[in-house]
């Protein structure tokens, strides 16, 4: 093989893998067992379809791929901080609460707060937990900064959410929730609500998985939702 033939066919491999290796860690590969299909609007016919599934579909990424399970409902969070234990529980309409379990067994457990806690996380440095409830004619949450306060915590709310979160990720420096009714991504302690009044209300959304901003997976009943944050476009996959 000449030098110009091996040049070529050496520049030409390495161009076509470049450009799969790109396409790869820019855009998720759906599942062939997922059909997209159009979003139905919530209450028809076609929802109630939807509704009736006894699958809840979680998603999550790794190495660049998207990985689908069965969503398993829990009850409880915790997080572990310097001097102990912080542990959420959610009983929904019956109720919730906020506990601290020191490290030192010497003391004793502090209640903080009663409430459907949701999710725990450090973020910047800073404590927080988002609660939520979803139950007849009420649906809403909200965030709260945990501060240390020697043995005890004070809460201060950060934000209002009008929707019941219900899944939660951070990605880079955002704060990404998914809610009954819409989904919120949160900058700087600023909520935007980027999608509002979606078809997956009562589909009950359950994790997120992010590649980047033009590939947020959301698990929800009967599928998996894809959203682009750049275009503001919807695409619903449903399970075959």
């Amino acid at each position: 093989m000449s030098k110009i033939l091996k040049s070529f066919f050496f520049n030409f491999i390495f161009l076509t893998h470049f450009i799969a290796t790109c396409y790869g860690q820019n855009n998720i590969v759906i599942p062939k067992s997922f059909k997209e299909t159009i979003p139905p609007k919530a209450w028809s016919e076609n929802w109630y379809k939807l509704n009736y599934s006894k699958n809840e579909y979680k998603v999550e990424i790794t190495n660049s791929k998207l990985q689908i399970g069965i969503a398993k409902h829990l009850n409880e969070c915790k997080l572990e901080i310097e001097s102990g234990t912080l542990v959420g529980t959610n009983g929904g309409e019956f109720g919730g609460k906020l506990i601290f379990i020191p490290k030192d067994k010497s003391k004793s457990d502090v209640k903080i707060i009663k409430a459907n806690i949701l999710f725990l996380f450090q973020f910047k440095g800073k404590i927080y937990f988002i609660s939520g409830l979803l139950h007849m004619s009420f649906n809403g949450g909200g965030m709260f900064e945990l501060k240390p306060e020697g043995d005890n915590f004070s809460v201060q709310k950060v934000m209002d959410f009008e929707s019941a979160p219900m899944a939660f990720t951070i990605y880079k420096d955002t704060l990404l929730i998914a809610a009954d009714k819409g989904f919120y991504v949160i900058k700087d302690l600023k909520k935007q609500l980027i999608f509002d009044n979606l078809f997956w209300e009562g589909l009950y959304p359950n994790s997120i998985a992010v590649l980047n901003d033009k590939n947020i997976l959301v698990g929800i009943r009967s599928g998996i939702v894809k959203l682009d944050l750049n275009t503001k476009r919807l695409r619903f996959y449903m399970k075959i």
